[in-house]
């Protein structure tokens, strides 16, 4: 057995700790199953939104007529932009392995670990299988994997997740996405402005329900525009037929009567020749068996921590998508930098989850900070609202700009949430995530920022500016369109 002052499961954020652990002049192990850099360099972040600008860029281009200009696209070589991608991000990963084997001072295990006892792990598989390795420190940093839901017949359908979607040389005739998440809205936007036809079938009401709900549903009725979208059902069946996939897809109810409701005749039946299943992530913990070493997990398996990301097992932390708090790749850098902290320093301290925002690269752009308007609903709490939309700015309207700023605050003015739609979004709610971390915290901070005119964000400053109707206790909904 070979013995570590810090073992790291996992090449993503779990590299920044481990890094700091060398540069304390401990002896390090790393653990890696794939491709050094974790899902946000390999097979998620970085790939889609490589992909995405070009699909940013071609949109434009198509859109030039709206503006009088009228553009002719004569050639898009898919297959290279794909290629080039992928070497990209190959490079960039074979940077990172080349760099930890030539390091003196950092151990790269290549293999898939199994805990076999208490800090200690087993490799079952790949390069070092055979290898039993402890740590007197283990970071869990191992991350979720596509989660397929449970279709009948898909066992028998050649389907896509997120990871092999990324690397499809040619946008297939018709796609059908199964879920209705942030990884849908961004993967048919991108096959669907590559000249794909997009069809996608989500359970809930609207798409992107972890967003606002008003702002998702602003989302779902212009991506609707574009493609052809089941909200409110759930797919049964899927079956294949040579090259054709057919899905079949039934009501669904959410809340208290959930389930597949309505007879046959309420069915959906949608045929295409590539299915992309995009339900959601589940951690890695089952492969890893962490329950050897006393960790223990949520219902969905994601690790138990406290806040400062201790584990349920002495010495041994968790970070990034496998803790489930956010599955977003700057949060696992902001866990990182506190479990570096609390591993190395002299005291404890929380992790700090304030104003952690998000952002989906699709079109409309889509992002948020804060609570959203259902959370305050569901907490029954005082607050009040105020929205403004793009076009009534003059750079809003030079873009022929659609969407809205959407802003919460208390009754004292403190920043609850905020949600945009529309261009750019997630460069315009960062304004916003310092006014709640480092300012004030309330819409002064906004309010008395000079904004360059006529900028975009002028939209925001707006939407923090204008009049405010309250909302809760006896304040309905219908207020705030007055």
């Amino acid at each position: 057995m070979e013995e570590f002052d810090l073992l790291v499961i996992g090449s993503g954020s779990g590299l920044d700790v481990a890094n700091v652990g060398v540069n304390q002049g401990l002896s390090v192990a790393i653990v890696e199953k794939g491709r050094l850099g974790g899902t946000c360099l390999n097979r998620g972040c970085i790939p889609s939104k490589l992909l995405l600008y070009h699909a940013d860029v071609l949109e434009t281009v198509e859109s030039a007529h709206e503006f009088n200009i009228e553009t002719e696209v004569t050639d898009i070589a898919f297959r290279e932009i794909v290629r080039e991608v992928n070497e990209d991000v190959k490079e960039d990963s074979e940077s990172i392995r080349r760099g930890l084997r030539q390091s003196p001072d950092h151990t790269l295990v290549e293999g898939e670990a199994q805990f076999v006892d208490d800090r200690t792990v087993e490799i079952v598989a790949g390069d070092d299988e055979g290898r039993t390795i402890q740590g007197d420190t283990v970071l869990i940093a191992a991350g979720t994997r596509p989660w397929v839901a449970n279709i009948e017949g898909l066992e028998d359908v050649d389907y896509l997740t997120s990871r092999e979607a990324l690397q499809l040389e040619e946008p297939p005739d018709h796609l059908v996405i199964v879920g209705g998440g942030y990884i849908a809205a961004e993967l048919g936007h991108f096959f669907g402005t590559f000249g794909s036809d997009v069809t996608v079938i989500g359970r809930r009401p609207s798409l992107l329900p972890q967003a606002d709900e008003e702002t998702a549903e602003a989302f779902t009725e212009r991506f609707s525009e574009r493609f052809t979208v089941h909200t409110g059902h759930q797919a049964t069946t899927a079956a294949q037929d040579g090259e054709d996939v057919t899905v079949e897809a039934r009501p669904y109810a959410y809340g208290d009567d959930a389930g597949v409701t309505g007879g046959e005749e309420a069915t959906v039946s949608v045929t295409g020749d590539a299915l992309l299943v995009a339900t959601g992530r589940t951690p890695n913990t089952d492969i890893l068996h962490v329950e050897e070493t006393g960790v223990e997990t949520d219902q969905q398996g994601f690790i138990e921590t406290d806040e400062y990301l201790r584990t349920t097992a002495d010495d041994v932390w968790a970070l990034g998508d496998i803790v489930g708090e956010y599955l977003l790749k700057h949060n696992a850098n902001h866990e990182a930098q506190a479990v570096t902290w609390n591993i190395f320093g002299d005291e404890l301290d929380a992790v700090d989850y304030t104003a952690m925002p998000f952002a989906v690269f699709t079109s409309p752009e889509v992002a948020g900070v804060g609570k959203r308007e259902q959370d305050l609903h569901a907490a029954d709490r005082e607050y009040a609202t105020n929205t403004y939309r793009y076009e009534d700015t003059a750079r809003g309207d030079a873009m022929k700009a659609e969407g809205f700023v959407k802003v919460l605050v208390d009754l004292d003015g403190e920043i609850l949430g905020c949600h945009i739609v529309g261009p750019d979004a997630s460069t315009l709610v960062q304004e916003v995530v310092v006014a709640m971390k480092a300012g004030s915290g309330t819409v002064h901070d906004i309010r008395e920022s000079i904004h360059i005119h006529p900028a975009l964000p002028e939209v925001v400053q707006r939407a923090f500016s204008g009049q405010f109707t309250q909302q809760g206790h006896g304040h309905h909904h219908h207020h705030h369109d007055q």
